[in-house]
């Protein structure tokens, strides 16, 4: 069987600079001529678009929680077979995020580890940070380190002979503290993929110093002892038995790759359209899908864009089948309250406005059992899936059906004729069973 070199990448914090490292290595074992298979660890959108602007290659996130264990290894195993090299980026600390923490992946999947620390502040005292990780979760152990924003080769020393004195970990190498490399951030994060945030002479100078600093040879042996990993191929049906309208573009920009390949498997064919740009809806459709994304930035664009919205507005009257998440839910409102308190007027299915605030609104995992028949099936029907979010809605009126119970307490999912919304980005593997009754509500 053939088995992938792997590692993940994971941090001690939340900003240690693992993006960076992570984006560094795939570019320069890239510029080495190597096939790399991106992923990262939890339900993230932004990163995985990082990931594919470095690397060419679509970035899959696994999340033990979100998609369960058998999938999040079908995933990993069916995406990373054909590259020379698949490289995970963690999420927030090693730890933080229990089940779907990158040490609990790690210890799942046999992964060999990569501690990025920090070192800034501190020089041998990171032996004791680097010990304390070792000890926590000992069968995801760190086997080696990269040392980030170093200041000096005094620094370096310093903080390399207290590991090496007092911890199993290697030393792999490190970014030095006068390193230039930024990536552009927003309110819901970094800039996405799309935009491209970063040049390619900025990757290739990335790339460069992770060369000359980082002994990639040596990550490269210790990725060498990933644990083998089945694969299950999703191959798409045969005959497609529905055509699904995906909005996609850089309004609409946050969809899990996952979801689309379940929805090939269960028989859609999906055609790709563009609320900002397309002046009608594409042609023989069976069901929209609208994901999320950032529509507050675009909002005077989408709002001009009349026939895009008249379009939606009637299919929606018709009774035809449309699922909206976060920022589609958004574009389904009566409109959206941008920052400056401008409002720019929606598809208005839904008889509330989003409103744009300084403060996050919403962030965490959420699992929802449907209390109504759905595009996803009968009652009682279970879907897991994150919110994040900066904007709220008004007091969403009594006639329009809740049909989820979530986990938190709140009722939300919005129906209306056939359309559900709401502010839960769903992810489909962990009911891949809900994908097959969204085709089958689509086909009527």
């Amino acid at each position: 069987m053939h088995t992938t070199p792997s590692f993940i990448i994971s941090g001690t914090s939340s900003g240690s600079g693992k993006t960076t490292v992570a984006l560094g290595l795939m570019a320069a074992f890239r510029q080495k001529g190597l096939s790399v298979a991106p992923f990262k660890c939890g339900p993230d959108f932004i990163d995985p678009g990082l990931h594919r602007l470095v690397t060419g290659k679509v970035s899959r996130n696994l999340d033990l929680w979100m998609t369960g264990e058998a999938f999040t290894r079908a995933t990993f195993a069916m995406n990373g077979r054909a590259a020379d090299i698949a490289i995970i980026e963690g999420v927030m600390g090693m730890f933080d995020g229990g089940l779907s923490s990158s040490g609990s992946l790690a210890a799942t999947l046999g992964l060999p580890g990569i501690l990025v620390l920090d070192v800034r502040s501190m020089a041998e005292s990171a032996a004791a940070i680097v010990k304390g990780f070792e000890t926590i979760l000992p069968e995801a152990a760190p086997r080696g380190v990269i040392l980030n924003r170093v200041a000096s080769d005094r620094h370096l020393q310093l903080v390399t002979d207290a590991i090496r004195a007092h911890c199993q970990a290697e030393v792999l190498g490190y970014l030095p503290r006068s390193l230039e490399f930024n990536i552009p951030s927003r309110h819901l994060g970094l800039l996405t993929g799309d935009e491209a945030p970063i040049g390619p002479e900025a990757i290739g100078l990335l790339a460069e110093a992770v060369a000359i600093h980082i002994d990639l040879d040596r990550i490269m042996c210790l990725a060498r002892e990933v644990s083998p990993a089945d694969s299950t191929v999703l191959q798409a049906a045969a005959e497609p038995l529905c055509r699904i309208g995906i909005a996609r573009d850089r309004a609409f920009c946050f969809y899990y790759e996952d979801n689309f390949d379940l929805l090939r498997a269960a028989g859609a064919e999906l055609v790709f359209f563009s609320p900002l740009t397309d002046g009608r809806l594409p042609e023989n459709l069976d069901g929209i899908y609208l994901g999320g994304g950032y529509p507050e930035l675009y909002a005077r664009q989408l709002s001009d864009n009349d026939t895009m919205r008249a379009a939606l507005r009637e299919w929606i009257e018709n009774d035809r089948p449309v699922y909206a998440e976060c920022g589609g839910f958004m574009y389904l409102t009566e409109g959206i309250v941008d920052h400056e308190g401008d409002f720019h007027r929606m598809v208005g299915a839904f008889p509330v406005r989003a409103r744009m605030q300084e403060k996050r609104a919403s962030l965490g995992y959420r699992e929802v059992q449907t209390e109504a028949a759905s595009c996803f099936g009968l009652a009682g029907t279970v879907l897991r899936g994150h919110e994040f979010h900066y904007s709220t809605i008004d007091a969403m009126p009594a006639h329009i059906v809740r049909t989820y119970a979530v986990n938190n307490g709140t009722r939300e999912g919005y129906s209306y004729r056939k359309t559900l919304g709401g502010y839960m980005h769903l992810h489909f593997g962990f009911s891949p069973a809900a994908v097959r009754e969204f085709i089958n509500f689509c086909r009527g």
